[in-house]
């Protein structure tokens, strides 16, 4: 029941949120913060409980074709169309459950001061994050869609209610295209349905199914491309800067956060695992997409004047990473693809929260408006900083870890396709995409350097109030996470790698 808990405790809070009369404001809040904080204080349990239990999956793992599940949940649902309540903890899983755990804790503290209709904003988002935890622990295909459908509807109101700027277009473009999305997904999934002869959505059994390569060839690319819209995929990105910069802060730190991590997660998770002759047929073209989304990404964010804009295109190249080196299809990219989905989740939680609180003191995020914000907000500056060098890739921060394994990953990395040209065309895309490494320092420094350094412009900023206790207590936590991965990126490796190894071994033909 553990992993059901981690699913559908949100959701119970949610449910205590909205019996709450709405007179009782401040309840509302410390409700949200409780049931956010006990869920973290679950997953940090869970942790333990799987750090236990697969201690030897390393070596097992080594040569299975299957993934190996830890706190298995299985009941049967619907027998006649082979649908099922399975749910269980691999690496991969228990990457992103803390990762989520952490930006909805954090988002939830950054959102202290949200007064307008607080309970349905606050019970929206908890709904929101109830499908996000279903799809990182779903094992069936149906299960999977059912919470990826949940995760995503809510946005929409989130965004169009309470949003700022043109926030009702936003809205309308962030679900459309992410409906679009998922009928290029729910075709994808019933292709797998009927095409494996089992009648099933359970992806542990169609593991076991023989797809003929001509059907890997036309379903991998539905999948690939229906999680690519959600994972800001060029050039299926177009509405990721405007949701990002509609959104309220606790959203956007959601969004970007975790949200857009489902489009790593699933092509990694389905379209490669159960469909390897597919992946190697298209690996290069969508690396050869993804290097467009970094590039384009770090150059948009350098014209950008809007402060929100300026991290949503950073947040659309880094992204890329996470598609980039999955579609290295080799072991050092896609564990570099996963470390940089925690790593991207908790940078740009961090920065959209900073945004968010920034914003909320000086009423702009135009960047020439602002000016010396040092001086006066000592620890969001800081804050914003380590964030800034994390995103660049310094040594000692999170980022330094993720990236360095996908470039590794694209140009030393053994892959089946690095052969003859399409290994020298591998190397060609690593080299280009290892540009936004300069280009992302230039945007971060300048920016950054921009808002913060220098002297006070404004005279109205000459007073504005630091950061409170709970937003310390919120950005505090991002930063030391960005710090811990950095110094110790074991602590993701060793539950990362084995979880890889399922997939590796079905791209190699099985061992």
């Amino acid at each position: 029941m553990q992993v059901s808990c981690l699913v559908f405790l949100p959701l119970l809070t949610a449910f205590l949120v909205i019996m709450t009369p709405r007179r009782f404001s401040y309840l509302i809040r410390w409700i949200s913060v409780f049931g956010t904080g006990l869920h973290l204080a679950l997953t940090i349990m869970i942790s333990f409980l799987f750090w236990a239990e697969a201690k030897g999956d390393g070596e097992l793992l080594r040569t299975s074709l299957v993934f190996k599940l830890h706190l298995v949940e299985k009941i049967s649902w619907f027998d006649s169309l082979g649908i099922q309540y399975f749910v269980g903890i691999d690496g991969i899983s228990l990457t992103m459950v803390v990762l989520t755990s952490i930006i909805i804790f954090a988002g939830v503290l950054a959102s202290w001061n949200v007064k307008e209709r607080a309970k349905e904003f606050f019970a929206l988002l908890l709904i929101l994050v109830t499908g996000v935890f279903g799809v990182f622990v779903s094992f069936d295909l149906f299960l999977f869609f059912m919470f990826y459908e949940l995760a995503v509807l809510p946005m929409y109101l989130l965004i169009g209610i309470w949003g700022t700027g043109p926030k009702e277009y936003a809205a309308m473009k962030l679900t459309l295209m992410l409906l679009i999305g998922s009928a290029f997904i729910l075709v994808g999934f019933f292709a797998l349905y009927y095409g494996s002869g089992f009648y099933t959505f359970d992806l542990i059994k169609l593991a076991t199914a023989n797809f003929p390569v001509d059907f890997q060839r036309w379903v991998f690319p539905m999948i690939f491309v229906g999680f690519g819209v959600i994972g800001a995929l060029y050039p299926l990105h177009t509405w990721s800067p405007d949701g990002h910069s509609s959104a309220p802060t606790a959203v956007s730190m959601l969004h970007a956060g975790v949200l857009m991590k489902l489009g790593g997660y699933g092509a990694l998770r389905i379209a490669v695992f159960l469909l390897p002759e597919g992946a190697k047929y298209w690996g290069l073209f969508f690396m050869g997409l993804t290097t467009i989304n970094i590039l384009y990404g770090s150059f948009g964010a350098i014209w950008q004047k809007d402060l929100k804009y300026f991290t949503a295109y950073s947040s659309v190249s880094h992204c890329g990473f996470v598609l980039f080196g999955i579609s290295a299809l080799n072991f050092m990219g896609m564990k570099g693809a996963v470390i940089q989905m925690f790593s991207h989740g908790i940078m740009t939680g961090l920065f959209f929260g900073l945004i968010g609180m920034v914003y909320g003191r000086t009423h702009t995020r135009i960047i020439s408006e602002m000016g010396g914000l040092a001086r006066v907000m000592p620890w969001l500056a800081t804050c914003f900083y380590i964030g800034g060098l994390a995103s660049l890739g310094l040594p000692g921060l999170s980022g330094f870890i993720a990236e360095s394994h996908v470039f590794l990953g694209g140009f030393f990395g053994h892959s089946l396709q690095s052969v003859g040209q399409s290994g020298a065309l591998m190397k060609t895309f690593t080299l280009i995409a290892t540009l936004s490494i300069v280009v992302t320092a230039v945007y971060v420094l300048r920016g950054l350097g921009r808002v913060f350094q220098g002297p006070i412009e404004n005279a109205e900023f000459a007073n504005l109030e630091d950061a409170m206790l709970s937003e310390k207590l919120s950005t505090g936590i991002l930063v030391v996470v960005l710090i811990v991965v950095g110094l110790y990126p074991s602590i993701l490796i060793d539950v990362i790698e084995p979880a890889i190894r399922p997939v590796l071994n079905r791209l190699a033909g099985g061992l």
